[in-house]
């Protein structure tokens, strides 16, 4: 070898990094997009808002909440882009990773609204310095064939979002595990290197045309996204199984290996069409639940396309050439296309629950228009396939004659009864010829049933029968029972459902429940003649009665800060503490009569106010129970404040 050449490879070799270290910083890029992406979707996009439905059920709360962690996000895209925050890029990266993990960790604990929203803003500030940095350093880190190793990074962190133990784990498990992954992240940070050269195929369109598409495509995604999650018959289509979930892992890995080929054989632009398209049907599909499989398929496969390009634009795509210029390219792309892009979707489903033809229209032009005018400029062939698929899809659409989506409250509230799996511990039908006509009846023909589609016999019953429900529970005891199952009946094993009061699925299950009643006469008159057996009267203890009391009354019958603080604006008649008032002497001796009246609004429940009955107690603990409140109510009605039962249960001639 000449000196000459022994010259120019020491050159080559001084201005190209090792090969070993590219390789293992290569490797480290790749986990850390990966757990950048899965704290982003199981954190934030699920366990966090899980987490703030069990702090408050309050929708203004919630909002607040949510544009608390938009506005971080924006402001510190904007911030890490600019020269406002001078840190090196590995330790900006290492302190957003600390914090997220902090932020991850602090949602386990029972946190007031306050610092709620300021747990928000630190997730969507510390996101937004991870993602734009991360984006401004790939080129120093990435190493030969760029694509794949992006591609990668985003599958796979689709995929372990998608893994069902950890896509049906609590919310808490969600949370500590993006945690552990985040802190762990933290040493996987590579160390800045030289910039490894990047050649294109083809240059990407105008920067402002990327970044409009992209925003288009997030408007569509979100919006899809929350359209899937909240109306039950598409979520129970779609994410709700083990087949399901595995599916759906495959295919965002898979679909993000094709953007990678993508991007490195064709213009960037039909990469970007081609998820447009994807998401265009997908959400033209979500308007026919039964078309839910197809846009199930379609769905995440658009939004793995794009987003490897969306991590990609910046560092490969933009022409960008300077770590800084990365980063303001990357802290716009995601200020507006990211995060204003998520809220104007989320916020679109919210109020329409379905995406509009016009805005499918509109963004898909948007969207597709760069490749269109390359087509027609450069390819035939390209622009007759185009319009066959386009032609096909149409036909797909027109044939397909699904269902509309359920419009009524009581409609939606079915839907979320079938999807919540209440049928396999509430029965829906009561059994003729038994007690438990009397408890859950009236009771309806096998016809009736069979005219429910589909209908809800239910599998078991572990929780009581819930056909006649509307017409032993108020409303408001039934959103009550839904959010704190415990607190309302104490020993319950039932699961707390607070997580559907974020949004309308928790209110459309009430109305369900209250309306299903019917009257029946006969069933009526043996409730008004029910009374305690005589042994069981004979065996009532006041005592018992008082423990009674205690254990399944005081939950709203007292001035607990607990369950009656909570609700006691709400109650149709504010229920009295019966324990507080004070027995005036030798004025009242509780007679059959009164105690089998109290016993029968005790069992069967108070009409017209929110108090329920207790149907499963035994003939002597409703008869205790009477019996320690008999003196109570009358006493209330001769010192002039007659209660409620003192109103409904004392005889006549006792009456103020």
């Amino acid at each position: 070898m000449s000196l000459a050449s022994t010259q120019n490879a020491e050159n080559r070799m001084g201005q190209e990094p090792c090969a070993s270290s590219s390789g293992v910083n290569s490797l480290k890029a790749c986990l850390l997009i990966a757990v950048t992406y899965f704290h982003f979707l199981i954190f934030a996009q699920f366990a966090f808002l899980d987490r703030l439905a069990a702090w408050t059920t309050n929708a203004f709360s919630l909002k607040a909440a949510m544009a608390a962690m938009a506005f971080g996000g924006v402001l510190f895209s904007l911030l890490t882009a600019g020269p406002g925050l001078r840190w090196s890029a590995r330790l900006r990266i290492q302190a957003s990773l600390a914090l997220s993990a902090l932020a991850a960790f602090a949602s386990t604990a029972q946190l007031n609204l306050p610092c709620a929203l300021v747990l928000s803003f630190l997730i969507g500030a510390s996101l937004a310095v991870l993602t734009v940095t991360i984006a401004s350093e790939l080129r120093n880190w990435i190493g030969r064939d760029p694509w794949l190793k992006i591609g990668l990074g985003v599958g796979a962190g689709y995929w372990l979002a998608n893994v069902p133990v950890v896509f049906t784990a609590s919310s808490s498990a969600q949370a500590i595990l993006s945690g552990i992954l985040c802190l762990a992240a933290c040493v996987l940070v590579p160390r800045i290197t030289r910039e490894f050269p990047v050649q294109l195929p083809y240059l990407s369109p105008r920067p402002v045309w990327m970044l409009i598409s992209f925003l288009a495509l997030v408007w569509l995604d979100s919006a899809a996204f929350y359209i899937l999650q909240h109306v039950p018959q598409l979520k129970a289509g779609t994410w709700q199984g083990d087949v399901h979930l595995w599916s759906n892992g495959a295919l965002h890995l898979a679909a993000a290996l094709v953007s990678v080929w993508m991007l490195k054989r064709f213009h960037a632009a039909w990469t970007l069409g081609a998820a447009g398209l994807l998401l265009a049907l997908a959400c033209l599909l979500l308007r026919h639940p039964d078309q839910t499989i197809a846009a199930s398929v379609f769905y995440p496969c658009g939004v793995s396309l794009y987003s490897v390009a969306l991590v990609a634009f910046p560092s490969l795509l933009s022409g960008a050439n300077s770590p800084s210029e990365r980063a303001r390219m990357a802290g716009l792309l995601y200020a507006i296309a990211g995060w204003m892009g998520s809220g104007l979707g989320i916020g679109m489903a919210e109020h329409l629950h379905q995406v509009p033809l016009l805005v499918i229209a509109i963004a898909g032009a948007v969207i597709l228009l760069p490749v269109l005018l390359w087509i027609l400029r450069v390819r035939t062939r390209e622009a007759l396939a185009l319009l066959v698929i386009s032609a096909i899809s149409g036909v797909f659409l027109a044939r397909s004659n699904g269902t509309a989506l359920p419009q009524t409250a009581m409609e939606r509230g079915r839907a979320v009864y079938i999807s919540e799996g209440c049928i396999h511990c509430h029965s829906h039908y009561v059994r003729p010829g038994t007690a438990d006509v009397l408890l859950w009846g009236p009771v309806r023909t096998i016809a009736q049933v069979h005219q429910e589609k589909p209908p809800l016999i239910g599998n078991r019953r572990q929780g009581p029968d819930l056909s006649m429900i509307g017409a032993r529970r108020s409303t408001l005891w039934i959103k009550m029972h839904m959010i704190d199952p415990a607190a309302v009946s104490p020993g319950s094993i039932m699961p707390s459902y607070a997580m559907l009061f974020r949004d309308q699925r928790g209110d459309d299950l009430v109305v369900y429940l209250a309306s299903l009643h019917a009257s029946d006469p006969e069933l009526s008159r043996q409730r008004a003649q029910w009374s305690p057996a005589s042994e069981a009267l004979a065996r009532a203890s006041s005592l018992r009665g008082q423990q009674c009391y205690q254990r399944l009354c005081a939950q709203c019958h007292s001035e607990q800060p607990t369950l009656l603080h909570a609700w006691k604006s709400s109650f149709s008649h504010a229920p009295e503490d019966y324990a507080a008032i004070p027995i005036v002497p030798n004025a009242f001796l509780p007679d059959v009569q009164t105690t089998v009246r109290l016993a029968r609004l005790i069992k069967f429940g108070l009409p017209g106010t929110d108090m329920p009955g207790h149907e499963v107690l035994s003939d002597e603990e409703i008869a205790s129970i009477a019996l320690w409140l008999a003196p109570r109510v009358a006493s209330s009605a001769l010192t002039h404040q007659p209660t409620v039962l003192a109103r409904t249960s004392l005889p006549p001639a006792t009456k103020e």
